[in-house]
Formats: structure tokens, sequence, C-alpha cells
């Protein structure tokens, strides 16, 4: 038997480290928190997506009590900027929670599964990997792109 070890690097850093136009997407994700509807679970997540034409998207969780017709954050921004821009690939991605007692989340949370095979689909769409800032109070992570959250993912690029 062989034995396969995967290897994910994420970068954590402060949010004065990143440059100016990341911390304006991560101060977008955070104002798309206050967007969310979300009754049912109390967890407000915000997404904005930075487009290679310079446009910021944001999207936010929807929720709906016929689950699971509501829609995550990362979805609504990809799927708002797809039908905007539908030629534009998207450069970076923020992403930001509020917890159920309503404050930002001190440590990042990352993309569910559907949310990262829409990256994927991102990605492989364009070619190209979409940067991922996940937002935490305490912290940033950094990711290159979804091969590093989803190492063995469905893809051919």
């Amino acid at each position: 038997m062989k034995e396969l070890v995967l290897k994910s690097t994420i970068c954590v850093v402060q949010k004065e480290e990143l440059a100016t136009e990341e911390q304006a997407l991560v101060n977008d994700a955070i104002e798309a928190t206050a967007r969310s509807y979300a009754p049912y679970s109390h967890f407000h997540v915000g997404a904005a997506v930075l487009l290679d034409n310079g446009k910021t998207v944001m999207g936010c969780n929807q929720e709906n009590v016929s689950y699971p017709a509501g829609i995550c954050a990362e979805r609504s921004a990809i799927y708002a900027a797809g039908a905007q821009y539908p030629d534009t690939p998207i450069k970076t991605i923020a992403i930001a929670a509020r917890g159920t007692d309503g404050e930002l989340q001190e440590d990042p949370i990352s993309p569910c599964g559907i949310c990262r095979q829409v990256i994927i689909e991102s990605e492989t769409r364009f070619r190209r990997p979409i940067r991922i800032l996940l937002y935490g109070t305490k912290h940033i992570y950094i990711i290159k792109g979804i091969k590093d959250l989803m190492p063995l993912s469905f893809t051919d690029f």
C-alpha cells in the first residue's frame, strides 16, 4: 500500500497586511453580513467578489423555511456576478460571518461543500484560481485557490 499525503497552504494575516483593494473587499463582505436574511440559523454570512474589470459584487445568505430553498452568501455573490458580468472572471472572493450573538466571528469560516464546488466551477470556466479571503476578527486566512481547500477536486485545469 502507498500513502498519498495532500498538503494545503493557507496564509494567516492581519487585515492591515492586505492590499488596499483587498481590505475594501473584506469590508464589503462584512457590510454584506448586515443584508443577510437568517431568521432560522441566526448566522449571517456576507461575501464580496472582486472581478477582473475592477467591479465588486456582494452577496449574503438568504434562508427559507422550506429548507434547502435558501442560498449561501458565496453562491449569492458568485451567481450575481455571473448574471451581471457573464464574461468577466472573478479575481478574489472575501467571506465574513456574524454568529448567533450578532458579533463578527473571531475565527474565519470556510465555504460549505456546495459553495466550494461552485468556486471550482468558476475557476474551471475561466481556467484560473480565485484568491479566497476568509475574515475573522483575530486574523484572515488567504487561500490561493480552491484546490488548497479541496485538493482532490473534480476539475480539468
